[in-house]
């Protein structure tokens, strides 16, 4: 039996990921995502129209055309969880395979929302919903698992495809968070179960293997904590506030309207990408909002909601994008007075989110800060926690599953590297059982 990982985006970058699992004649396809760096793509912005060799060409989504050399036959199409670097390309791509989209029920609603908004190609392919700790036959020598895990957004499992000689572990992306509000913990028992039972290959998510400061990435109950002090203040006084986070991350905007929920502010949520999220989570029962919440996604409800908000700023929150200061989004919006609603001096500026470090974010940030600062606001930053393994939750999840092969993905050459010296530490060998892989490259395991 030949079973080959086939690198065909994420392993130069933090995003468009996407690779192939070749197992003989049978190929799973884990992922296909865009590279929310490349022509200033945030949550916001709307690619529905563009083609997919365009796309390809910009650096935006995975080049998929080596998937024309491969001989063997696509089963499926897995996603691990439904933020854009891991299904944002599924519209422009997963109509070239003859396979199913399997994914969680979030985020598989997710994926259907952006197969629906496509202007460029027909995606009929047929999508099925399998829950986190569930398995699904793919082939006769295929079975897939999702195991239970954290992120920062509902439903994100890490994928076991179980196969005669061992299992392969997707887990792309990942935390070990314990104290979520609408995720139960990770399932550790089946991941030392699969340890034992022997793991073929684990392929990892690397995005924080250089973290310093904080070894293992702190729950979200500390982030639940900072708000709770962050904002007794701000929610009590009589003036405007404004908390800015990931649409996507429906447990923190879970615990910021809970926090809010007993103030005597009305809660705003606002924006196009806010109002997908958050409607979906709550119907399918994820999100539970507070009575004070409301939710605007249309233009002419956000211009009408803000002109409430500038007139009686002391009787709202808004919850809003933007933190990563990207010109089109909600808060910049705000900042430059291109809205309804103006900041005065003393208003409350909360950033529960972190600053994505690449240069256009981090000067569209610092453009941001200045402007608000130069209107008299008040600016609260990081009440965050990140939604990625730090480099113990990695050394954690190595002894957990005790593969015989490491992958490391989710990273540039840097942190790739600096995964293999977490690796060497626990035994691992560069070449011989951990492996480096760039975009378009395969790793060969023969029995």
């Amino acid at each position: 039996m030949t079973i080959e990982v086939i690198a065909v985006g994420g392993y130069e970058e933090i995003g468009k990921n996407m690779t192939a699992i070749k197992v003989n004649d049978d190929v799973v396809i884990f992922d296909m995502g865009i590279h929310l760096d490349r022509l200033h793509i945030h949550e916001d912005t709307d690619i529905s129209r563009m083609h997919s060799l365009d796309l390809i060409e910009r650096g935006v989504i995975p080049d998929d055309t080596l998937m024309r050399e491969v001989d063997g036959k696509v089963r499926a199409i897995v996603c691990t969880h439904g933020h854009l670097d891991h299904i944002g390309a599924i519209a422009k791509l997963a109509h070239r395979y003859e396979a199913p989209i399997i994914a969680t029920p979030y985020t598989l609603a997710l994926i259907e929302k952006t197969i629906k908004g496509e202007r460029k190609f027909k995606v009929n392919n047929p999508l099925k919903s399998v829950n986190p700790g569930e398995k699904i036959q793919i082939s006769p020598n295929l079975t897939l698992e999702f195991v239970r895990t954290t992120h920062s957004i509902p439903q994100t499992i890490t994928a076991a495809l179980h196969t005669p000689e061992g299992a392969i572990i997707y887990a792309n992306d990942f935390k070990f968070d314990n104290h979520q509000m609408v995720s139960p913990p990770p399932d550790y028992r089946r991941f030392r179960e699969l340890g034992k039972k022997g793991v073929k290959v684990a392929i990892m998510d690397t995005t924080n293997i250089k973290e310093k400061q904080q070894s293992k990435t702190h729950s979200e109950k500390i982030a639940r904590d900072l708000l709770k002090d962050v904002l007794k203040g701000p929610l009590e006084e009589r003036k405007g506030l404004i908390v800015t986070t990931f649409s996507s991350h429906i447990e923190r905007i879970q615990a910021i309207t809970k926090i809010a929920e007993r103030s005597r502010r009305k809660i705003m949520i606002l924006g196009r990408s806010m109002e997908r999220y958050c409607s979906l989570a709550e119907s399918m029962g994820i999100l539970n909002l507070p009575r004070n919440v409301s939710v605007y996604g249309n233009s002419k409800s956000i211009n009408k909601a803000l002109a409430r908000a500038n007139d009686h700023r002391s009787k709202y929150m808004l919850l809003v994008t933007g933190h990563q200061g990207e010109p089109d989004a909600l808060l910049p919006r705000i900042a430059n007075n291109k809205t309804n609603f103006e900041i005065k001096p003393g208003d409350n500026v909360v950033f529960s989110a972190s600053t994505i470090p690449n240069p256009i974010n981090l000067a569209n940030r610092d453009l941001l800060d200045r402007r608000l600062k130069e209107r008299g606001a008040r600016i609260y930053n990081n009440v965050h926690v990140s939604g990625h393994a730090g480099p113990e939750d990695m050394r954690e999840f190595i002894r957990m599953l005790q593969p015989q092969h490491l992958i490391p993905a989710h990273g540039d050459l840097s942190h790739l590297a600096a995964f293999v010296e977490l690796a060497e530490e626990e035994g691992y060998k560069l070449g011989n059982d951990v492996h480096i892989l760039r975009n378009g490259q395969a790793q060969v395991f023969n029995r």
